[in-house]
């Protein structure tokens, strides 16, 4: 039985090296492949598919926030399974991840090959931990409850995640469909509970402890 599955990754390179990768290696077939978090929320709705392979975070559209696209796939397809790629070496974030229901979470620094074990293991209804994901878990994460700074609340996390990745406050409450003075109170917030008094000590901050959207 071919194994349906929906691509998504705004790396059109990645995503066509993933794509041969799984249909060469795997007994599956590529059925749509998207770029954006509206073209892939418009492909599970379109399509049906065995399984999902997204990256954690894609620009474009009013999902900003990777958590926040998790949560309106699992809404609109609870039984779709699903596989996470990303780039975040955070340990807090990555738990986050899987308790949005991912059931495979493989990092882009690892090799390609994970992810054809983490199909593999999805598909016959296991989960999966690429070696470099695991590395983070059982180290503890950079930025995770072991940490000695005090736990931000979702909303505070994810304004600073997103505003470390560019986008400003305003921008920031249109996706997130909360007021501007809203979202900069819980980003001033968040830089308090860190002990960050500036814009670069936040970017420094994103960029060591690895929550960059």
């Amino acid at each position: 039985m071919t194994l349906r599955i929906i691509l998504a990754d705004d790396h059109p390179i990645f995503r066509s090296g993933v794509r041969a990768l799984l249909e060469s290696s795997t007994a599956s077939k590529v059925i749509a492949d998207v770029g954006s978090p509206v073209d892939l929320l418009n492909a599970i709705d379109k399509h049906p598919a065995d399984l999902l392979i997204t990256d954690f975070s894609m620009p474009g559209g009013q999902v900003a926030d990777g958590l926040q696209m998790l949560g309106l796939i699992r809404r609109r397809q609870p039984k779709l399974s699903f596989i996470v790629l990303t780039m975040v070496n955070n340990g807090g974030v990555l738990k986050a991840i899987q308790k949005a229901g991912a059931r495979g979470l493989v990092s882009k620094t690892d090799a390609l090959s994970e992810l054809t074990l983490a199909v593999q293991a999805v598909s016959h209804g296991r989960t999966f931990l690429s070696s470099g994901i695991s590395r983070v878990l059982d180290d503890g994460g950079a930025g995770s409850d072991g940490d000695n700074h005090p736990a931000l609340s979702k909303r505070e996390a994810e304004v600073l995640r997103l505003y470390a990745s560019g986008f400003t406050v305003t921008e920031i409450a249109g996706q997130l469909n909360r007021s501007v003075k809203t979202v900069r109170r819980q980003k001033m917030d968040a830089m308090n509970k860190l002990g960050l008094k500036n814009d670069l000590d936040v970017y420094a901050y994103a960029r060591e402890h690895g929550i960059l959207a």
